[in-house]
Order: C-alpha cells, then sequence, then structure tokens
C-alpha cells in the first residue's frame, strides 16, 4: 500500500504540471485586459503612460517565458502571487473563502448520502412496485430541479412561513455553531437534493445488478437471511460506483457552487472565481484552478483507497 501511496502522488506532479501549464497558456489566449478594467471600468481616462506603467508594475509586459517561469517558481514554492485586482496574496484569498465552501460541500455530500442510500435501496430491494415508483418521482424531480431554483423556492418558503430568511453573515462554525448551521444548511439542502438523486440512480441500478450475481443466489440457497444477504453481500458491493460518484460530485462542488452561492449571498470560492474570471485577474484564476484541480486528484486518490476497503479483492501494490 505504501508503494501504491507513492506511486499515486508522484503520478500527481505531472498532471498538476499539465493543469498549470494549459491554464496558463489559456489565460493568455483569451479576450481581456485587467489593467484596461481597472483604469477605465468607473468612467477613468487614463493616458498611455498610465496604462504602460500598470502593466509594468503588474509583471504584463515580460516575455510569457518570463511569466511562465515565475508561475512555476511560485507552485513550488506555494506562493500563489498577489491577485492583480485586489492586490493581496491568492493563497489568502482563496483561504478566507475555501472554508466556507468546503463545510457547504461536506454538509451537502452528508445530506446525500442520509436520503440517497435508503432510497436506492428501497428502490431496488422493491423494483417496479409503487414504492419504486414513488421514489422515481422523487429523484427525477432532484435531477430535473437546479439547486439555485430550489434554494431561491427554500428562502420565499422560509420567509413565508417563519417571517425568517437565513442569515447573511458568514460566522464561522468553531466562532458560533448555531448561526453558522442556520446560514450553511439551507444551500447544503438545495445542492445535497440534487447529489442524492444522482447518488440514489446509481444506488438503485448498482444493487439491483448485485442482486442478480451468483453469490448472492448461493447465499439465499444457504437460507442466509435476507437482511444480511442484503446489508452484507449486496449492499457492500453495490457501493463501489456509488462511492465514485460521492467523489465525484464532492470535488465539483468545491468549484461548481457558484450560483448557489449567489442566492444565498455566500463570499464562497465559486464566487470569487466568477469575479476572477470576469475581471481577468490571471493570477486569481490559476490558483483557483490549481486548488480545484487538487481537490479532484486527491478525492479521487481517495476515492480509489475505499474501493479497497469496500472490496477485499482489490489490492494496491500487491504482487
Amino acid at each position: 500500500m505504501g508503494a501504491y501511496l507513492a506511486k499515486r502522488i508522484l503520478t500527481m506532479i505531472p498532471t498538476l504540471l499539465g493543469v498549470a501549464v494549459l491554464i496558463f497558456l489559456m489565460l493568455r489566449v483569451v479576450p481581456g485586459d485587467i489593467v484596461e478594467l481597472k483604469m477605465r471600468g468607473d468612467g477613468g481616462a487614463p493616458t498611455v503612460e498610465q496604462v504602460q506603467a500598470e502593466r509594468v508594475r503588474l509583471g504584463l509586459d515580460k516575455p510569457l517565458y518570463q511569466q511562465f517561469a515565475g508561475w512555476m517558481v511560485g507552485l513550488v514554492t506555494l506562493d500563489l502571487g498577489k491577485s492583480m485586482w485586489t492586490e493581496q496574496p491568492v493563497t489568502q484569498e482563496i483561504a478566507g473563502r475555501l472554508g466556507l465552501t468546503l463545510q457547504v460541500a461536506i454538509m451537502a455530500t452528508i445530506i446525500a448520502i442520509l436520503i440517497a442510500l435508503p432510497l436506492g435501496t428501497l428502490s431496488a430491494l422493491y423494483k417496479d412496485s409503487w414504492i419504486d415508483q414513488a421514489i422515481r418521482i422523487v429523484t427525477i424531480g432532484g435531477l430535473a430541479i437546479p439547486s439555485f431554483w430550489l434554494g431561491m423556492m427554500i428562502i420565499v418558503g422560509l420567509l413565508f412561513a417563519f417571517n425568517w430568511i437565513p442569515p447573511m453573515q458568514y460566522v464561522p462554525i468553531w466562532q458560533d455553531p448555531l448561526a453558522n448551521l442556520s446560514q450553511l444548511i439551507w444551500p447544503a439542502l438545495a445542492v445535497g437534493y440534487r447529489f442524492s438523486a444522482v447518488l440514489a440512480r446509481m444506488v438503485r441500478s448498482s444493487i439491483v445488478e448485485v442482486m442478480r450475481e451468483d453469490y448472492i443466489r448461493t447465499a439465499r440457497a444457504k437460507g442466509v437471511y435476507e437482511r444480511l444477504v442484503v446489508g452484507r453481500h449486496a449492499l457492500r458491493n453495490a457501493m463501489l460506483p456509488a462511492v465514485t460518484v460521492i467523489g465525484l460530485e464532492f470535488a465539483f462542488l468545491i468549484g461548481g457552487l457558484v450560483v448557489t452561492e449567489q442566492v444565498f449571498n455566500l463570499n464562497g470560492l465559486g464566487r470569487l472565481f466568477v469575479q476572477a474570471v470576469t475581471r481577468s485577474d490571471f493570477t486569481m484564476v490559476q490558483g483557483i484552478v490549481m486548488v480545484i484541480a487538487v481537490v479532484f486528484i486527491v478525492t479521487n486518490l481517495i476515492v480509489d483507497l475505499a474501493y479497497a476497503w469496500l472490496d477485499p479483492r482489490i489490492r494496491y501494490g500487491g504482487k
């Protein structure tokens, strides 16, 4: 296992390098100039000399290979530079938003698992019954309803029912858990419902397929209780594709909560990403993309390790 982990960690390096090169080149070819936006955005009329001086100050006058070398050195030293718009360190800006986004993603994942596992299992065990049909309606509703629209309906429902809306000011959970949860539980529910719909459909199809396997028939023929057949043999093996979906959806949430964060006025990573793109803030976009890439890679590694725990036949690094 140690050799496998070392090998996987080493393979992260070329992957991250490829992402770094790709995002650097893409940002240099897309239209948009942060200097023009900053100096002319509010109706300003800077002279050509002032615009050029700002380019020099931001390092945009340097040849591309020098900018790329600086970007690579920064990655190695974990210094992502300063935001071209706010002048603040990129790592500081991202760290200030990542905690909120990470908490919403974790809460949405927990909610999705708590909803999807029982619904998916019941739907598979009572296949084609009214239970299956009812759960199908619930899950298809989750797939069809956008999370941001559900979030808006939650806010409107809370306002009409209790004359109350979630707090707009973010408070870290270690400072005031009640205030924190009263703000973040609603976006987590809105996102978790769609997440649970995807997961429940996957759990259902996996269990239906596993229940047709020979070892399930063998267990039943030996007189094993149905509850043990499902819980010990079917459900555990059916979790392999479900774990993949959980990992991919969780990683997606880190950078994909853009609209939901806007609806609930959350100052998270997705909102920062949109602001950086609209401002052509190269250094900020590069930093956020690298953070999201790291989250995807680490999540995939954790998913692969979970496979070995769920299925003892899977061995990593063994002979």
